[in-house]
């Protein structure tokens, strides 16, 4: 379990893992929707459904442990813009995979993960065109997975901003922690 003075290896380990993926399927998204480049979406869309896994699993550890206890007292109006940012960031790396699914699948593009059909595409065979299973609720999707890519993009940038801010400035053991030190 966390404590103020050590995070458990789980805790450390869903951490990263979630950190470095949703940062890698963020820029690889924004690249593949700015040149239209097709060849990365399966992909995007197999590590999209991986990583949810591991953000259900971090849902429950955090529900099961709570949240890490910071290493001193901070400033009130901090200690909310730190909760406000993890809650961002939770919420933001549920639902990206969730939209893009929906999105995707509802489309009629399918998902599949790693080659196993998770959800099977929708082409008409008559003239080979994609039919979307739900054209509504993929187009909301695909809005949510769009919008919130740019929440979660700030909500990152905050968060590294305030790790590097209690490493550099405060010289507090918050980074170090979730290093494992």
């Amino acid at each position: 379990m966390d404590n103020q003075q050590q995070l458990s290896p789980l805790t450390i380990f869903l951490h990263w893992i979630i950190a470095l993926t949703m940062i890698g399927l963020t820029g690889v998204g924004l690249y593949m929707s700015t040149y239209e480049y097709y060849p990365l979406y399966d992909w995007h869309k197999s590590f999209g459904v991986v990583i949810l896994a591991f953000v259900l699993v971090r849902i429950w550890w955090r529900v099961k442990n709570g949240w890490p206890v910071p290493v001193r007292a901070y400033p009130a109006l901090e200690h909310r813009l730190a909760q406000l940012t993890h809650w961002v960031l939770i919420v933001s790396t549920l639902l990206m995979p969730i939209s893009g699914m929906m999105y995707s699948g509802l489309g009629g593009y399918g998902v599949k993960v790693f080659g196993w059909v998770l959800i099977p595409g929708n082409k008409n065979p008559e003239t080979g065109q994609t039919e979307p299973f739900h054209a509504g609720l993929s187009g909301l999707g695909e809005a949510v997975h769009h919008w919130l890519g740019y929440i979660l993009i700030a909500a990152i940038v905050l968060h590294i901003a305030g790790a590097l801010k209690h490493h550099v400035f405060d010289k507090d053991q918050t980074l170090r922690r979730m290093f494992g030190r």
